[in-house]
């Protein structure tokens, strides 16, 4: 059985994305750069983008996109991901996408049911998010101590989780971040939407006193501020402090925040040092370069997360996660250049 250095979970999706959405946003009340869980009103939109739209289908689910990423820059047989589909086409689809970059899955397939959808409606350079999880928010914790997963979780040197899945699977993320935290092993946590710190903000302190490495965007950043009280929501530094310093569990290692602003600086804190926050600059791409948005943080950390794994420096990371942002947003949707580029 191989072991795999990092080990990542959360709720696999397949993106139906398409362009030009502005009447959806408006139709469904969306934001123009949010991600959300669908509400019943939200429920035509899946079937309305099939019919009404031209439908580009790709590879999601905010960890899995990372996972990809991580993938792309490792060596072969060097990053895991898990989560719950259906035995259907969406998931052979996913199936298909994490071969081609070298990410292998070991997915809990519950037979008879729907593989997890999220409409991306795309306007300029922002991307809304509209996910129905269907099957994904049905994993089983049962799931990590299967012969299949356990010894994975045993071998791997770091996790990756996404703030989505506390949604449903706190349990599950509780799990693999003591067991990781016991075992002096790096657990990263994204927060991944603004909804996440607003309204599961408990569960997210559950998991965060377990946490060595933290990525969230700015609006993801703020909404934590706003969520504990922080009197300058929008100074990312003395979030970024704030969130560095809270309580951890493996106070061995201190906790490092990652917090990126689209093509403005990305900022880094590292617990040992809360006043020196490390001021990452992007390469800014020209309008015409870009594509879409969709997957750009998840691509920034994948790079991070692979750089980390291969022991590369924090300043390596950054600009390993910038490469991965840079080249993603190039692309439709999550995906990568091909033939592969060399990252690190």
């Amino acid at each position: 059985m191989s072991t795999y250095s990092l080990f990542c979970m959360g709720n696999p999706l397949l993106d139906m994305q398409v362009r030009d959405g502005e009447a959806l946003l408006q139709k469904y009340d969306l934001k123009a750069n949010d991600a959300i869980l669908a509400e019943e009103k939200h429920a035509p939109i899946y079937d309305e983008l099939v019919k009404n739209y031209e439908v580009t289908y790709v590879a999601g689910g905010a960890s899995q996109n990372a996972a990809r990423g991580a993938a792309y820059i490792l060596p072969p047989k060097s990053v895991v991901y898990t989560g719950c589909v259906g035995d259907d086409s969406l998931a052979e689809q996913l199936k298909a996408a994490n071969k081609r970059e070298g990410l292998d899955e070991v997915y809990q397939v519950k037979k008879g049911e729907k593989t997890g959808a999220c409409a991306v409606v795309i306007t300029g350079h922002h991307r809304s998010l509209v996910t129905t999880l269907r099957v994904a928010e049905k994993f089983d914790k049962s799931h990590l101590s299967s012969p299949e997963v356990a010894p994975l979780i045993e071998g791997a040197k770091a996790f990756y989780v996404e703030g989505y899945f506390l949604t449903h699977g706190t349990e599950s993320a509780l799990e693999v971040s003591q067991k990781a935290s016991t075992a002096s092993k790096v657990f990263a946590l994204n927060f991944s939407a603004p909804f996440i710190p607003q309204f599961f903000g408990t569960q997210l302190g559950q998991i965060l006193s377990h946490t060595d490495i933290v990525i969230a965007n700015e609006a993801e950043a703020e909404a934590w501020a706003n969520a504990n009280g922080l009197s300058n929501p929008t100074d990312l530094p003395a979030v970024a402090k704030a969130i560095a310093l809270k309580p951890k569990s493996n106070a061995s290692r201190s906790r490092i925040v990652v917090i990126t602003h689209g093509a403005e600086s990305t900022v880094v804190v590292n617990g040992a040092e809360p006043d020196a926050p490390k001021i990452y600059p992007v390469h800014a791409l020209t309008d015409d370069q870009i594509v879409d948005t969709n997957g750009a943080g998840d691509a920034f950390a994948g790079g991070f997360m692979g750089a980390w794994v291969a022991g590369k420096s924090l300043d390596e990371c950054v600009e390993a996660g910038h490469k991965m942002g840079s080249m993603c947003v190039q692309q439709v949707g999550p995906q990568f250049k091909w033939p592969k580029v060399n990252i690190l």
